[in-house]
């Protein structure tokens, strides 16, 4: 299911529109990886392990590729042996669709490693 999330691509993203209801993030939710959570209805987070440090820094400069190729910027957490990404979108100061097609492309990210 991941792979039809990350096929798609961010949209710009345009003040006024409102965050995605209860069910329309469910519906996205169930399409992801598992591991992410929906924390507070606001924002996707995920924590991810890895056996080095090098390992983990890799994983972060790919994310913040994808990061740059859909101007869509999540806050990453890089610690030794773990990175964790938390995504929402800033303007509407909650999820959108853009945020479940990130974490789906952080996931092919992970996987590429």
């Amino acid at each position: 299911m991941t792979q039809k999330l990350a096929a798609r691509s961010c949209v710009p993203c345009r003040g006024g529109v409102p965050p995605l209801t209860e069910a329309e993030r469910k519906s996205l939710h169930e399409q992801l990886n598992e591991g992410w959570a929906v924390i507070d209805g606001h924002h996707l987070e995920k924590d991810f392990a890895f056996d080095t440090y090098r390992e983990a820094v890799e994983f972060t400069n790919r994310v913040a590729a994808i990061a740059e190729e859909q101007d869509h910027h999540p806050d990453i957490l890089l610690a030794w042996g773990k990175v964790k990404v938390t995504v929402w979108t800033h303007k509407t100061d909650g999820l959108t669709e853009n945020d479940f097609i990130f974490a789906a492309k952080t996931e092919t990210a992970c996987a590429a490693g």
